[in-house]
């Protein structure tokens, strides 16, 4: 039976696909974008939208229009080995190796670190990383109530924290915003546009989108239509609370320069601004939403991927699995907050601009009737160029490369070369956004392809 969802229902919807992905970096990252930013801080902050709150929209929607029960069956209509490789990265993005050990190393740098000594040792991290990743293992053996539970008396309090914190703020403003930093100083929206990546919301879109679907389902929608409309009146509920928060925050951090300075990360900017405002009690309040708030999110995403994984591998149990991505995060929180936001930044740079072409490809599926030699064309070009954007901002040392091949292949100088053509040749490749107009190439190089008779 196709039952109509009421507002209520539908609302309650959204605002837990807010709790989902209001999670560690939500918090951090627009508070230092606007620290950053300063004066710039409003172009800055319409760029951050666009990604960290129109992207995952956009792909909450695009699982609904799709009408797959999961990642890697839409995945799959690119090619199989393709969806594999693509599903199971993401998944390990947004798990293990980034953004599971970042709900930590948040949950640490604003709850615990501030009430320590400035040159604080490892033993701290280590003790809260183990405690913190131990609670988010035993919560996902039954993550459902607990989940349900902290969402509903989470999500609530902490939009209020962050509303007082933020009429405080507008009412007794820290100081001004001063002049932007290097980066923001041009194209600030662009920048902007390219911090949002940081978030890695796009990317969980794709993961939470199934939770939406079920949710709604589970409420009485059947029809895709139905399931369609509801999914994206709730994903603008949780969009537009994302977008407030995100704008609030970007000016907190812009004006807290004058009485701060520039500081390392967002956790510690939060802090600091908490504590300046409502006292060492202000900062344990704030502490203890922020830890739920990161533990939420840390049992969403050990859920999802153990979930996952044990599909994948069915050999190796979910607990286990669950086991493996709690010990694995606890060692990689130990890394620090800012030393993880770097190291992911290139493979986000990489991610991203795949899973945003195949999110316009999946609206656009209808059209091209699922021809298989656009997804490649457009995603092959895609990542041709987020591959080679990947490398040249990491850190990595490549040297050894042209040390294997005997100076054969000077593999710095390749890509210093590579880039600069991109520069020269490529538009919007300063901004960022090179990518757009060879993954539009790539798909209309498909489209055209013949295709053999019998096959697709």
């Amino acid at each position: 039976m196709n039952k109509i969802i009421s507002t209520k229902d539908t609302i309650i919807i959204g605002l837990m696909l807010f709790a989902l992905f209001f999670g560690a970096g939500n918090l951090v990252f627009p508070i230092m974008l606007g620290q950053s930013a300063g004066t710039e801080v409003w172009s800055a902050n319409l760029g951050f939208l666009i990604t960290g709150v129109g992207l995952p929209l956009l792909a909450v929607i695009a699982f609904s229009f799709s009408g797959k029960k999961d990642l890697l069956s839409l995945a799959k209509r690119v090619d199989p080995i393709f969806g594999l490789v693509f599903t199971t990265t993401l998944y390990l993005t947004i798990g293990p190796l980034f953004a599971m050990p970042r709900t930590g190393s948040v949950a640490y740098e604003i709850a615990l670190k501030p009430f320590l000594a400035e040159q604080a040792s490892f033993v701290p991290l280590l003790l809260f990383s183990i405690i913190f990743f131990g609670i988010t293992f035993l919560c996902s053996l039954n993550p459902s109530r607990m989940i349900d539970i902290v969402g509903k008396i989470l999500t609530p309090v902490l939009i209020l924290f962050i509303a007082i914190l933020a009429a405080v703020a507008l009412i007794n403003p820290l100081g001004i915003p001063q002049e932007p930093q290097a980066n923001y100083q041009a194209n600030a929206l662009f920048h902007g546009f390219q911090e949002g990546y940081l978030t890695m919301d796009a990317l969980a879109a794709f993961v939470f989108g199934i939770i939406i679907i079920n949710a709604i389902k589970e409420k009485g929608a059947q029809s895709k239509k139905l399931l369609l409309i509801t999914g994206m009146k709730s994903s603008l509920i949780s969009a537009a609370v994302l977008a407030i928060i995100y704008t609030l925050l970007a000016y907190i951090g812009a004006t807290s320069v004058e009485q701060f300075g520039y500081l390392n990360n967002g956790g510690e900017i939060l802090a600091k601004i908490s504590q300046h405002y409502f006292g060492s009690f202000g900062g344990i309040i704030l502490g203890i939403i922020v830890i739920l708030a990161c533990l939420t999110t840390s049992i969403g995403l050990t859920t999802s991927c153990s979930v996952y994984l044990h599909q994948l591998m069915p050999r190796v149990s979910y607990k286990t699995w669950a086991l493996l991505l709690s010990i694995t995060s606890a060692l990689l929180a130990n890394i620090g907050l800012s030393q993880l936001i770097e190291f992911s930044v290139p493979v986000l740079t990489i991610l991203y601009p795949i899973s945003i072409v195949l999110i316009f490809l999946t609206f656009l599926h209808p059209l091209f009737k699922g021809k298989k030699q656009v997804y490649w064309g457009s995603l092959a070009l895609t990542l041709l160029f987020s591959f080679v954007e990947g490398l040249s901002i990491s850190k990595l040392d490549l040297s050894f490369i042209t040390d294997w091949l005997g100076g054969f292949l000077p593999i710095h100088n390749t890509l210093e070369s590579f880039t600069d053509l991109l520069s020269n040749f490529l538009p919007f490749y300063n901004i960022g956004l090179g990518w757009v107009c060879l993954a539009v190439a790539g798909a209309l190089i498909g489209y055209i392809w013949p295709v053999r008779k019998g096959r697709i």
